[in-house]
């Protein structure tokens, strides 16, 4: 008499299936990428959270400290204008790469002459490195020799010379300009992308019933590039938040007086300047709250738009 135990047999012949078929090979050629996600991805996350609820300075053992260095995020006042400034750069950013994005889009998409040329002309900035970027407009604002207060003296608009990276008033839109003009080109060409995809017959047929330019931009071409004003929103979003530390820090490192400085350049100066790594490591995690739920809330409304629609 057998001892197997019921529901072996059942087990083991789903275990069989499962070695023979198609699940074994996906399990394999998954298995790498899934280490690796834990390795550099899961791991540090969890690790990072672990490290922001004690005291560590790089060096000594880490001290618990419980949620004590999310606490004194709500009372420092550096981190708060930083946060502030974070958000005054995600606002103009989003809206000024939008809008642009589109025009430049909807100019490049007309059959002009030299069109080519103009559409890689419009990525150009995209290829550079924030370094070199930074550097290039360091020249153009100085205050001195600068590219910009020379076009003014030219025409003869002296008066509204600056001094566009040190004054406290200007020097974040400043910065907020040379990010748009790099990011411009990049968010072009994915409205080109979703510009391209419209059916002509919908232009004609409105061109037939008298519809002028402006009536088919609103009525044709807004509606069928919202999902591509979502995506471009998100990315503009992300980047704006988690991406502007390089040009922010080349250009002002944060000055004057913290007029520019964001959550990014805040944190890397706590972690690497004040050895304040798990003070550093809870902005980091603040900063992926705020971006995580202003994502989810973007993604939400992108799919009550297409319900809608």
């Amino acid at each position: 008499m057998s001892t197997r135990p019921q529901g072996a047999a059942p087990s083991a012949s789903r275990f069989g299936r499962f070695v023979s078929g198609d699940g074994a090979v996906a399990f394999v050629m998954i298995l790498p990428a899934a280490i690796l996600f834990c390795l550099f991805y899961l791991w540090p996350f969890v690790n990072g959270f672990w490290l922001s609820l004690h005291n560590w300075d790089g060096f000594s053992d880490p001290s618990w400290a419980g949620f004590s260095n999310y606490q004194r995020l709500a009372h420092d006042r550096i981190f708060l204008a930083a946060l502030r400034n974070n958000l005054i750069f995600v606002l103009a950013v989003v809206v000024l790469k939008n809008v642009l994005g589109l025009g430049l889009a909807l100019l490049l998409n007309r059959a002009l002459v030299g069109r080519t040329f103009f559409r890689a002309a419009a990525f150009i900035p995209v290829t550079m490195s924030f370094v070199a970027v930074g550097l290039l407009w360091s020249w153009i604002y100085n205050p001195v020799f600068g590219l910009l207060n020379g076009a003014l003296d030219l025409f003869g608009l002296g008066g509204l010379k600056r001094s566009w990276l040190g004054d406290a008033d200007i020097a974040l839109y400043s910065i907020i300009v040379v990010d748009v003009w790099k990011w411009l080109g990049f968010h072009a060409v994915i409205y080109l992308a979703g510009l391209q995809t419209i059916p002509a017959e919908l232009y004609e047929s409105a061109t037939m019933d008298g519809a002028g330019p402006v009536q088919r931009f609103w009525h044709i071409t807004l509606p069928m590039m919202m999902p591509i004003v979502f995506i471009n929103t998100i990315l503009g979003l992300s980047g704006a938040f988690v991406r502007n530390f390089d040009i922010v820090y080349v250009l002002t490192k944060g000055g004057p007086n913290h007029a520019t400085e964001v959550v990014l350049t805040y944190m890397m100066s706590k972690a690497f300047q004040d050895g304040a790594m798990s003070y550093a490591a809870a902005i980091g995690y603040v900063l992926f709250l705020i971006v995580g739920l202003a994502s989810v809330a973007l993604l939400a409304l992108m799919r009550r738009q297409r319900l809608e629609v």
